[in-house]
C-alpha cells in the first residue's frame, strides 16, 4: 500500500507585489504558511518599494494576470481567495472575470488604495469598479474608515456608531459582510466591526505605539482568508485574524527593519 496522502487548506492571493517584502502577495504568503494554509498567488502588479515608500508601479499584461487566475483554477482546489492591489479598472474587471472559475469559493476583498506610506494604488477610475463589480462577490470586506469613506464618498467615520453605519452602507453593495477596520482611529484602543445582515460584531485590542505597521492591511485580510480555507465560520476566521496581526504587530515593536515604516513581524505564530 502507497502512503497516505494529504490534503492541506488552500489560500490564494490575488495582489501586487512588494519588493521590501512587508506587504502584498509576499506578506500574504508569509501569513499563509504562519497560519499553516498552503499560499499560491496571482499578482497583479510589481511594485519598487520599501519601508519608506512606493517608488515605481508596473501593472502586469491583462492577459497574463488572465492566464495566471486560469491556471490555478485549472489545478488547485482553492478554500478561501483574498484580493489586494488591483491597481486600475482593467484589473479589477479582469479579476471579476476570472473569478468565475472560482463559483463557491469565499473571496475576501482588501479594497487596496493607499499603501501605509501614503502612496496611491489604485487608480481613481478604477474604485468605481471595485465598488459595483469586485464588492458584490465578496464574501467579506475589509476597509479601514478611509477606504470605507472613499468607497462611500463621504468623509471618515469619527466615532463606533459611525463606522457601523458606514459598513451597514457598504453591506448594502452586496457582499456577504464588511470588516470596518479602526487601526487609523483614536483611542486607547482599535476596534474592528464586522457588520453583517443579521447584525454586528466589534473585535477590540490594546493600540500599539509603533512605526512598524507596513502591511498591517494586507496580513489581516489574508489571515481571514487562512482561516475561511480552513473551515472556520467568517466570525471566527475574523477574530482569529485579529489575535494574529495584533501579536504580529505586537511583536515587531523592537525589529529593525528599514528606514521608514518596518513591516509586522509575521513569523511570531510560528
Amino acid at each position: 500500500m502507497g502512503e497516505a496522502r494529504t490534503s492541506p487548506a488552500i489560500a490564494l492571493t490575488i495582489a501586487g507585489s512588494d519588493s521590501s517584502g512587508g506587504a502584498g502577495i509576499q506578506a500574504d504568503l508569509k501569513t499563509f504558511t504562519a497560519l499553516r494554509v498552503y499560499g499560491a498567488s496571482v499578482i497583479t502588479a510589481i511594485t519598487a518599494q520599501n519601508t519608506q515608500g512606493v517608488q515605481d508601479v508596473l501593472v502586469l499584461p491583462q492577459v497574463i494576470i488572465a492566464a495566471q487566475m486560469a491556471s490555478i483554477a485549472s489545478d488547485l482546489h482553492v478554500g478561501a481567495i483574498k484580493t489586494g492591489m488591483l491597481a486600475d479598472r482593467e484589473t479589477v474587471e479582469t479579476v471579476v472575470e476570472g473569478l468565475k472559475a472560482f463559483p463557491a469559493v469565499p473571496v475576501v476583498v482588501d479594497p487596496v488604495m493607499v499603501a501605509t506610506s501614503g502612496d496611491v494604488l489604485l487608480q481613481p477610475d478604477a474604485v468605481e469598479a471595485v465598488r459595483t463589480q469586485l464588492i458584490p462577490r465578496a464574501e467579506v470586506v475589509t476597509p479601514n474608515i478611509r477606504e470605507a469613506a472613499r468607497l462611500l464618498e463621504t468623509a471618515p467615520a469619527a466615532s463606533l456608531d459611525e463606522m457601523e453605519e458606514q459598513g451597514r452602507a457598504l453591506l448594502a453593495l452586496g457582499p456577504k459582510a464588511v470588516l470596518v477596520k479602526g487601526g487609523h482611529a483614536e483611542g486607547s484602543e482599535a476596534t474592528d466591526i464586522l457588520v453583517f445582515q443579521a447584525g454586528s460584531l466589534r473585535f477590540s485590542k490594546p493600540r500599539i505605539v509603533t512605526r512598524n505597521t507596513h502591511g498591517t492591511g494586507c496580513t489581516l485580510a489574508a489571515a481571514i482568508a487562512a482561516g475561511l480555507a480552513r473551515g472556520r465560520t467568517l466570525s471566527i476566521a475574523v477574530g482569529d485574524a485579529k489575535d494574529y496581526v495584533w501579536g504580529a504587530i505586537d511583536t515587531a515593536r523592537d525589529l529593525d527593519i528599514g528606514r521608514g515604516q518596518g513591516p509586522v513581524n509575521h513569523h511570531y505564530a510560528l
